[in-house]
């Protein structure tokens, strides 16, 4: 069933408001392909990532793409990736973890072992997830992410622009202001494809066993890795702990 949007989208103060979001998210990109060249969008293939895709293909398609593909994603995510080609005629760099880490992970902690310990479920993200990040974002100047305040407590303080020390970079947050609800009426009023899970309760979408749908009322992080404390649920490629705002 096709997600209903819980407002009128044709409502003028809403489409007034979504339209000065969406231009302001439309130039800050601009402004990054034209000053931070080379930068890519680091997309997760959530939803926010998709509203950031038809943007960047929309109106700064100087801005490059990539995804990181874990092993474990859901079937609905290569899906959604095969319909982002289709749509946009784009084809979006894929990333893999390297095979000799891999191997040693799953030799040392087992195939499922990141459900035994926060330390092994952090080892399995660091291989699968934080390593081919920073291959990705070699030689880059800019990175760009769909991450915004209202998805989890770690992230209320997001700025639009911050410094990425870890990477040595800038980095990008062009939604961080949005709700949910602006997510939802942009992909609506454009038509652009989005993950089926979402459809399903899946608010947040990452690797097939680490996450799962939630139910009404539930923070919309709460699927993922559902059988670990609420409060830190990240995995790296994200940390809010010495986060430096840009000037």
């Amino acid at each position: 069933m096709k997600r209903e949007l819980p407002f009128d989208i044709n409502d003028p103060h809403r489409r007034a408001e979504l339209a000065r979001k969406v231009d302001a998210a439309a130039e800050l990109l601009s402004d990054i392909a034209r000053r931070f060249e080379p930068a890519a969008l680091a997309s997760s293939l959530g939803a926010e990532d998709m509203v950031l895709t038809d943007i960047i293909c929309r109106r700064a398609p100087a801005i490059g793409i990539f995804t990181l593909d874990t092993g474990r994603l859901h079937a609905e995510t290569y899906r959604l990736l095969q319909q982002i080609t289709e749509r946009y005629d784009l084809r979006i760099r894929v990333l893999y973890p390297s095979s000799d880490a891999l191997e040693r992970l799953v030799a040392e902690r087992g195939i499922n072992g990141f459900f035994n310990s926060v330390a092994n479920r952090r080892a399995c993200c660091e291989v699968r997830k934080v390593e081919p990040l920073r291959r990705a974002l070699a030689g880059k100047r800019a990175w760009l992410t769909g991450l915004r305040r209202a998805q989890a407590a770690t992230r209320a303080n997001l700025p639009l622009r911050e410094y990425d020390a870890a990477n040595g970079l800038e980095k990008f947050n062009p939604l961080a202001e949005w709700s949910e609800q602006d997510v939802w009426a942009y992909i609506h009023a454009f038509g652009v494809p989005y993950n089926a899970l979402h459809d399903r309760g899946f608010p947040s979408i990452g690797c097939e066993p680490c996450t799962r749908a939630v139910t009404p009322g539930e923070d919309v992080r709460a699927g993922r890795w559902w059988w670990e404390e609420p409060g830190g649920k990240e995995c790296g490629l994200h940390p809010a702990k010495g986060r430096q705002r840009a000037a």
